[in-house]
């Protein structure tokens, strides 16, 4: 969209407006950006709902996730820039509890260097969580961030504006404002890659198949397969935001 610049300082410029709600409210939501964001795509859109597992007793730390996803979707190697990242969480036999994710864990995680107090330790992949009531959705001003038919959050890069509301507004801190493009940037399945019945770069790098990506919608998916079979958790459920990334074996000092 050639007029993308303009757009954005005239978008700027009318939030700055006391009607500025009302006007994006009759605007209405964005009619062509799903089909932009799967325009690529082999696969019908709305013929399935996504969703991710991470099995927390699998993951062993090694970061390939994050190198992957890293490398297919051109994110800033520079720390802080991540679509996905793996905390380390080490407790102690009194009770304290330690958190780390060096560089997002994606050069692995050293031993710690007192080992004799700790009394368990383990990893857990963090990324987006495609809620259902995804809150970034709620405050984005021009509707630039979505909720496609299939259950994916999406950005479309035409429309942000910057302005940052959902990055503030995202309780799992997995969202951040790509300093090349002023857009905000986050885990998307690897849309590109699922529209076309291929897995998330992050699923097909793990070696320990920790996390699972499947379809709700389908029983026979692996993800289907892994809810019935395990007990199942997801972050901050207090929240309401009913995600779609879901834990097993996720200790209770997880946050």
């Amino acid at each position: 969209m050639e007029e993308t610049p303009a757009r954005r300082e005239f978008l700027v410029e009318l939030l700055k407006l006391p009607c500025s709600a009302a006007l994006v409210s009759v605007l209405g939501p964005v009619t062509d950006a799903e089909a932009s964001a799967a325009k690529e795509g082999a696969e019908a859109v709305g013929e399935h709902y996504y969703g991710m597992g991470i099995q927390v007793d699998k993951c062993i730390g090694c970061g390939r996730c994050v190198e992957a996803c890293k490398s297919e979707n051109d994110v800033l190697r520079e720390p802080f820039y991540f679509r996905t990242w793996v905390e380390r969480y080490v407790v102690h036999s009194d009770g304290k509890v330690t958190v780390d994710s060096p560089n997002g864990g994606i050069q692995g995680f050293e031993a710690p260097e007192e080992e004799r107090d700790i009394l368990r330790s383990f990893f857990v992949p963090k990324l987006c969580n495609h809620c259902d009531r995804p809150p970034c959705v709620q405050v984005c001003p021009v509707g630039a961030t979505f909720k496609s038919r299939d259950g994916v959050v999406l950005v479309d890069a035409d429309y942000c504006i910057g302005c940052r509301y959902c990055i503030q507004a995202c309780p799992y801190g997995a969202r951040y404002l790509d300093p090349r493009t002023k857009v905000a940037d986050k885990c998307t399945f690897c849309y590109h890659r699922i529209t076309k019945g291929l897995l998330p770069a992050c699923v097909e790098a793990c070696p320990t198949q920790a996390r699972i990506f499947g379809d709700l919608k389908a029983m026979s998916s692996p993800l289907r397969r892994m809810m019935r079979m395990s007990s199942l958790q997801v972050l901050k459920p207090a929240l309401n935001t009913e995600p779609k990334v879901f834990y097993s074996t996720l200790d209770k000092e997880v946050r």
